[in-house]
């Protein structure tokens, strides 16, 4: 079997892995180096928009836009997206509840561990991340059908 039959998986998991070592490297700048900051949430860019994007883009290259697996990859990653941007924001909201709640209550502080208030996307992060998950697909499906 031909490995060009693939394209259309293996050009979503090189983005994904491109833009999570990216955030990686970035996150790394501003905060030092740090071997956990590989699998962090949240921040710049943002890996799950990039990857559903690619996989919605490397989709309807293949299949069209007009395919059923295409509306089907669309509304997961409008649920996805939605995910990263809206219901994290809300979790890391109540984190940073709890946290004030426990700072202010007479109770054993080492018992509560501080919970991590930002899990979520900015707007700005799922928009560099879908730029790149749109982008680096095409550019690798081009590059790779040409071999």
């Amino acid at each position: 079997m031909d490995w060009k039959n693939y394209i259309v998986i293996i050009v979503p998991i090189a983005v994904g892995l491109f833009t999570q070592a990216l955030k990686f490297f970035l996150y790394s700048l501003k905060h030092g180096f740090r071997w956990e900051y590989a699998f962090t949430h949240g921040h710049m860019p943002s890996a799950h928009t990039a990857f559903v994007l690619s996989t919605l883009t490397s989709i309807g290259y293949f299949e069209g836009t007009g395919s059923g697996v295409f509306a089907l990859a669309f509304i997961f990653a409008f649920i996805i997206i939605d995910d990263a941007v809206r219901l994290r924001m809300y979790l890391g909201d109540q984190g940073r509840y709890l946290n004030m709640l426990v700072n202010e209550l007479p109770v054993d502080k080492r018992k509560f561990p501080r919970l991590k208030e930002r899990i979520g996307h900015r707007i700005s992060e799922i928009l560099v991340g879908g730029a790149i998950g749109i982008l680096l697909s095409l550019f690798l499906i081009k590059v790779l059908e040409s071999l």
